[in-house]
């Protein structure tokens, strides 16, 4: 079978593998439909993932068919849509114990610590895939998984209705959490310096898009609030200054959810975390949020669609990735078809 391997930084080949077979009586084999691509497969193909042994078969958005199950499998059926859940973990340690697998101590991702999903078949465990509706597009499907990151970082939050949430960032990820903020019942404010991204957030939801270049943010947020600032700040860029400018608008016995892997450090004086009593949290993959997102999207509450932006099929995956390091601006999701 064909797939998708960064054989080693710089380096992007569709290459022959063997096709996968059931080895466990809760495997499931599934045809791959739909691949979308994220930050972190560019990180793994510029060689700035620290986690990734090359070469490595990118992919961890993911949606396919049943095509063959394993004997214990009671979950699914062949023909069965289904989304994968992408993370693999021991149960055991301190992090699982307390209802946090996705910080696992041996905490594995499927396109970045062991062979992901660009291939035209992937076989794993029934636990990680979940069924979807026949009524959402396949291309749906795939995005559920960032979908459960905007879920994991609203949850986080502790995002209720009539908050007010501002989100630094109008990417791929913040758009995510965008709809998920939107769908919890809050107030959003959100701000990007690509003016084309904020139009885009501001189409399907975004009650407030604040453009940095055209004013001061902090004072924007404070206008708007009537001096309260922000309950929620979402910080989706990651930056030291970024995650500063979170803290410092936040309201007091407000939150700050980082989603960042940025090793700089910031400069933040303990006085306003002391003073406004705020929470700072990190937000990382999901937590259970697989069930509760695709319940939400099978209903129409969620429309994994408004992520895409670009459609290419898998052989011409250098052309995608062309326009992601041209022209990121332009691109929200693209999703490959298989």
């Amino acid at each position: 079978m064909k797939a998708i391997q960064v054989e080693k930084p710089g380096q992007l080949n569709i290459v022959e593998i063997n096709k996968p077979v059931l080895e466990d009586a809760h495997d499931v084999l599934v045809k791959v439909k739909n691949v979308g691509i994220c930050g972190s497969d560019v990180h793994i193909y510029h060689g700035s993932n620290p986690f990734t042994v090359y070469p490595r078969i990118i992919g961890h958005e993911v949606s396919g068919v049943v095509e063959e199950v394993g004997e214990a499998v009671t979950t699914l059926e062949i023909g069965d849509l289904v989304a994968l859940e992408p993370i693999l973990y021991c149960g055991e340690c301190y992090a699982c114990r307390k209802g946090q697998p996705n910080v696992c101590e041996s905490l594995e991702v499927f396109g970045v610590h062991r062979d992901g999903g660009m291939s035209e078949w992937l076989k794993t465990q029934e636990k990680n895939w979940h069924k979807v509706s026949s009524r959402i597009s396949e291309e749906a499907a795939a995005l559920i998984e960032p979908l459960t990151i905007g879920a994991q970082a609203t949850f986080r939050g502790e995002v209720k209705e009539g908050e007010t949430v501002f989100i630094i960032g109008a990417g791929p990820t913040g758009i995510a959490c965008l709809l998920l903020a939107k769908e919890r019942g809050a107030k959003v404010f959100i701000s990007d310096f690509n003016q084309t991204r904020l139009d885009y957030a501001a189409s399907i939801g975004a009650d407030v898009i604040i453009q940095p270049q055209d004013v001061d943010v902090a004072k924007e947020i404070d206008r708007l609030t009537d001096g309260e600032l922000a309950n929620v700040v979402i910080d989706a860029v990651g930056l030291p200054q970024t995650f500063q400018q979170a803290v410092e608008l936040a309201s007091i016995a407000g939150t700050v959810v980082t989603l960042g892997f940025n090793e700089e450090p910031s400069s933040i004086p303990s006085l306003l975390l002391t003073k406004k009593e705020l929470k700072v949290v990190g937000s990382r993959l999901q937590t259970h949020q697989f069930e509760g997102v695709i319940e939400k999207v099978n209903e129409g509450k969620l429309d994994p669609d408004k992520i895409i932006s670009h459609r290419y099929p898998m052989k011409q995956i250098k052309d995608a990735f062309e326009l992601l390091e041209n022209n990121p601006g332009e691109v929200r999701k693209i999703v490959l078809t298989f």
